[in-house]
Order: C-alpha cells, then structure tokens, then sequence
C-alpha cells in the first residue's frame, strides 16, 4: 500500500433529530473537517453559504450555529462512507471503502428524502446502501472547493430542489 495512505475510521457522529427530513450525504470528511470537528469545516467549502442563500438565513460559523441551523431547517447530515484508505483529503484516493449503515438514522428520525454531495457520495451511496435501504438518493453537484467548475450561482440553483422536501407532510 502507498505510504501516503491513511486508514481512517469515520471521526464524526451523525447529525440528526427526530423531526429530520432531509439526509444530506457527504463522502468522508476532509482533513480540515476532521480537525474542526463538524462536517463541512474547510473554510472554503461551500455547504453552508448554498444553505445559507436557500433559507435566506447568516452563513453559521461556529460549530453550535452550524447543528442549530441544520435542527431549525430539519436537515441530517452524515457520509456514505464510515472507514477508508485515503491519502489527505482525496476522494479521488478513496479505497477499501467500509459502508455507512444508515438504518439507524432512518429509523430515529423523519427522513423522506436523501440527497447526495457530490459524485463519490452519489457512487458509495448507489454501490452499498441504495439496495439496502430501498430509496434512490438526489445527487447534487459537489460543494467542495474542488469542484471548481461549479460558481456558487450554479450551486445553489442546483440545490434548491431541496427545499422541495422539506415542508411536505
């Protein structure tokens, strides 16, 4: 194996409550979020200033601000993948991938509808837990930095089909 290589357990518990009904997934956390401790934590990252603009809301900063905006919108929030290989912050690195369960978020909370954050979100989500879980999950364009050919403008154009699901009952 590359020596780069880090084999990493997912650091992060999911983000959820009852009354959730969105489920945003990521891949696996960056080196940054790893550091910071709550998901989406490199600055440059775009996930919460695409929320942000959609419920025309402030850009949450602090940790708590970050888990009280995603409780005030009923948005959960967690990765595909639970343990990898990966070198830094990579998706492309990403290797012996060990699944997410999900279950336990579906079934503690309100979720109608899960939306994945990027292609190798998407990919995970179809390969392991679509099957598994019997619902098809919304690909939205990648909010991270590297995803350059997207402009914030386009982001949230793309990820306003969430706010499609989350006031039906």
């Amino acid at each position: 194996m590359n020596s780069r290589y880090q084999t990493i357990v997912h650091p992060l518990p999911p983000f959820y409550r009852p009354d959730s009904r969105i489920l945003i997934l990521g891949s696996f956390p960056s080196i940054k979020t790893r550091e910071t401790g709550f998901f989406y934590g490199h600055p440059q990252n775009r996930f919460w200033p695409i929320l942000a603009n959609l419920f025309e809301d402030e850009i949450p900063q602090t940790i708590e601000q970050r888990k009280d905006f995603l409780q005030r919108h009923l948005i959960a929030a967690w990765d595909t993948i639970y343990q990898c290989d990966i070198i830094g912050s990579s998706d492309s690195s990403i290797r012996n991938v060990v699944p997410t369960d999900l279950k336990p978020i579906l079934d503690q909370s309100s979720i109608i509808r899960i939306f994945t954050n990027g292609g190798t979100s998407d990919k995970y989500y179809k390969q392991y837990q679509e099957k598994l879980l019997g619902i098809k999950a919304i690909k939205l364009p990648s909010s991270s930095p590297a995803n350059a050919g997207y402009s914030l403008e386009r982001l949230i154009e793309k990820w306003k089909i969430i706010l499609n699901f989350l006031y039906m009952y």
